[in-house]
């Protein structure tokens, strides 16, 4: 195995004994132990939710649940290196999280879906997906998908030298790294219940390691030629939803992708930042029914 810089509080290693404690559900793919979650009954459309750069499974909290009340099978996962499926020391780039998807989709017998929604980074993955597998999927629907070239801080460049990135990012403290992901996408009266159900997956040994790896891979920052292939499939139904306050991805992009696909049926959310979905649930959660019940 690699040599790894030490890192402050990774303790926990995703062993048989401690899986069978995490609520879901996992399953071996080509690339490693995926941990995933169904919901609804195995005879009806089935609708795939994939997450973004670091918050796992359960940014879709609202949504999934909504879903499936609402009659449809949903199944949402962990990206690798998130939450609790596998760390493999490989390239964490666009390559791998798609292989994830489509493998995971083969493993559970889904051979077509009513939609793939993703989330941010989790968009960039779906729309890669759909245009890779484009038999597979009915309809696609993203929620300010990355992709886009980002202003970077100087001092974050230095993660991606190697060698000083893993010693910067390894010293970081927990609750420091918490709070840093906390407040970049929820409000400050959010933050404290998020980071109850974020930590744990920080406490898992390879966690800044792939998040570091999918950095230097620049997955958040490779999106136009995927979305200009996007654009050529006609055929495709695209749903996106962009909160107009967004300063993870910034709201200016949506001009961007709509040029890069004309044919999206688009929703800006005014006063909404990154998660519509999850903090303004009731007025998003209709337009996705509509969408996939139009």
């Amino acid at each position: 195995m690699p040599f790894e810089f030490p890192v402050s509080g990774e303790v926990i290693h995703l062993t048989p004994d401690f899986r069978q404690s995490v609520r879901g559900s996992f399953i071996r793919l080509g690339d490693g132990i995926t941990h995933y979650q169904l919901a609804g009954l195995d005879d009806m459309p089935v609708v795939v939710l994939v997450h973004g750069f670091s918050v796992p499974h359960f940014i879709w909290d609202p949504t999934f649940e909504s879903l499936a009340a609402a009659g449809f099978r949903v199944l949402r996962y962990d990206l690798f290196g998130r939450g609790y499926s596998d760390r493999p020391h490989l390239r964490y780039d666009l390559d791998l999280f798609t292989r994830q998807l489509a493998d995971l989709l083969d493993a559970l017998e889904m051979d077509q879906c009513r939609a793939v929604f993703g989330l941010s980074m989790g968009g960039l993955v779906a729309a890669n997906f759909a245009v890779r597998h484009r038999d597979r999927l009915e309809k696609l629907g993203l929620f300010a998908p990355a992709g886009f070239p980002l202003e970077i801080p100087s001092l974050m460049r230095l993660l991606l030298v190697p060698l000083v990135g893993e010693m910067v990012f390894g010293l970081v403290s927990e609750k420091l790294f918490e709070r840093l992901v906390g407040k970049s996408i929820f409000e400050p009266a959010e933050v404290e219940l998020v980071i109850e159900r974020y930590r744990p997956q920080m406490r898992i040994k390879g966690f800044r390691r792939a998040l570091l790896s999918t950095m230097r891979t620049g997955v958040a920052e490779r999106g136009v030629p995927v979305y200009r292939e996007l654009g050529r499939i006609s055929d495709l139904p695209v749903f996106l939803i962009w909160g107009e306050e967004d300063t993870t991805v910034p709201y200016k992009f949506s001009k961007l992708f709509l040029s890069l696909v004309p044919h999206t049926e688009f929703h800006p959310i005014s006063g909404g930042g990154h998660i519509p979905h999850y903090r303004q649930a009731d007025q998003v959660t209709p337009m996705i029914l509509g969408f996939l019940n139009g």
